[in-house]
């Protein structure tokens, strides 16, 4: 480590990545940190990273953003889930809804007591027991309906978020450096990074570097060398195309994932526009089909030109490698079809902060950085297969190759219990909770064939007085919620908060 009293700390590249790393660590560690970030401006970010989940909320509060001045700053809306559109099969939909379905008991789940009922002629669905989703299809929102509050995250502008963040970064005393890496300076012996030096020059020396250069991986891929496990095996997309389109109506709380013959489209409302993409296979369809595609499926006027991204989906055998740390696109990528990647981000944050390297013993830390990587990479992985898996759509090559392909081990022991028994448990990171696999499984068409008897311990119409009162609570809460566009104007109108 250096002589000097901080840790010097290098940023290689900027994007919602970087400056979302450049603000976390100068905000919670900043006594401690001498924070450089090095970018170029002829360098563009991905920057299509709308959606968000609700684990951005918390990361907020522990950095302490103000959600209404950000809100304001990156015409966000919010987002209580997606709606899933052509996936289990053609012509039906289901929302994967942030909320708590009905109420759990300690010995069974909601659903084994739904179904218990449902078996003795009660007709509500499932759906009627979450506000959440409830919300989202009647369009409206609060931050809370009387004394519950609501479970959401949100649609931004990246590219805006990635602006504000820089904005708070440097006046947190992060310094900026203008500039492409033109070659890595490697120590002899130990292999660890010394210093990046810049086309024009200029060196950049430092104890800790964070790679945050998107997909290229310039310093833990190209001069570090480690390797890239690809899971294209599993999930076949290589490809999307972005487009910027005019709000033909107020936004909805939720994105929209509509399946095509070759993948899947988004549908991303803000406040003044509305984000649409398609990622696909350039094994199953053409860069040409797939933009004919999205612009013959689009709302509103294009405001932008169609941007084509390829990618590969998988992660790097270690994000954390001697002393640099892989932190985005740089360390791995799963399609955005959960809209995972900026959480991935957070996440790689607090883990970083909790095992940062005061000093020279790098190696215990990164194996520890490194295995709670890749379990959590691996559980998010597993339920995005799910989505493409568990169809009965057999109308393309592109759906009967993930309808009859091999899934991992662990995902297939899940689908396996729930179809036999209706059993469902968190997955290893606590990210999707139960009521984000029963959703999904459900919505997709694969229904229990038995599940846990604990509701035959209710008589049947004692039962069902339960469920239907829950269900009237739930719609009272309904009734007290404004329509989604009417709360955003009021707590956090684009331009007019910070």
């Amino acid at each position: 480590m250096s002589e000097n009293k901080k840790t010097k700390v290098v940023i290689a590249g900027g994007g919602t990545a970087g400056w979302l790393t450049a603000f976390s660590l100068a905000t919670r560690l900043g006594n401690l940190l001498d924070i450089t970030l090095v970018e170029s401006d002829q360098i563009g970010t991905v920057g299509v990273g709308e959606a968000t989940i609700p684990t951005m909320r918390s990361f907020h509060q522990l950095m302490g953003i103000n959600e209404q001045e950000f809100m304001s700053a990156t015409q966000a809306t919010f987002k209580l889930g997606i709606q899933f559109e052509n996936w289990g099969c053609k012509d039906e939909n289901y929302l994967h809804s942030f909320g708590e379905i009905g109420q759990r008991a300690w010995m069974a789940e909601f659903h084994a007591f739904w179904m218990a009922a449902k078996e003795n002629g009660y007709s509500a669905g499932l759906d009627d027991f979450c506000l959440e989703l409830k919300a989202a299809r009647e369009g409206k929102f609060a931050l809370a309906a009387g004394k519950k509050p609501l479970n959401y995250a949100f649609h931004l502008d990246a590219t805006a978020y990635a602006a504000w963040l820089r904005k708070k970064s440097e006046a947190a005393g992060v310094k900026r450096i203008e500039g492409k890496i033109a070659t890595v300076d490697l120590h002899s012996e130990t292999g660890n990074i010394t210093a990046l030096k810049l086309e024009k020059g200029k060196v950049i020396a430092g104890d800790v570097f964070i790679d945050c250069t998107g997909f290229r991986g310039l310093l833990i891929g190209e001069h570090l060398g480690v390797e890239y496990e690809d899971w294209s095996h599993y999930l076949a997309a290589d490809s999307a195309i972005a487009v910027q389109t005019e709000s033909v109506e107020p936004p909805l709380p939720y994105t929209r994932a509509i399946a095509h013959d070759a993948g899947w489209q988004w549908r991303i409302p803000l406040q003044t526009r509305t984000g649409n993409g398609i990622v696909y296979s350039s094994r199953f369809l053409s860069d040409e089909e797939a933009e004919k595609t999205l612009l013959a499926n689009l709302d509103g006027k294009p405001l932008t030109q169609p941007r084509k991204l390829k990618f590969k989906t998988g992660r790097r055998v270690k994000a954390w490698h001697k002393n640099c740390v892989a932190i985005g696109l740089s360390g791995g990528f799963l399609e955005p079809l959960e809209s995972t990647s900026i959480h991935l981000v957070t996440t790689a944050l607090i883990r970083l902060m909790k095992l940062f390297p005061f000093s020279d013993n790098f190696g215990i830390l990164a194996e520890r950085f490194n295995e709670e990587t890749a379990v959590e990479l691996e559980t998010i992985r597993d339920f995005i297969i799910l989505h493409y898996h568990q169809t009965t759509r057999d109308d393309s090559p592109f759906w009967n190759h993930y309808r009859t392909m091999d899934v991992p081990g662990s995902l297939k022991h899940r689908l396996s219990i729930f179809r036999e028994n209706g059993y469902v448990w968190p997955d290893d990171v606590s990210l999707f909770r139960v009521d984000s696999w029963v959703q999904v499984m459900m919505g997709q068409g694969l229904m229990p064939g038995s599940y846990h008897q604990a509701g035959k311990l209710l008589p049947p119409e004692g039962l069902k007085q339960q469920l239907t009162a829950l269900k009237n609570q739930i719609d009272n809460q309904l009734a007290q919620l404004p329509p989604h566009a009417q709360f955003i104007e009021k707590y956090c109108p684009a331009g007019k908060v910070g």
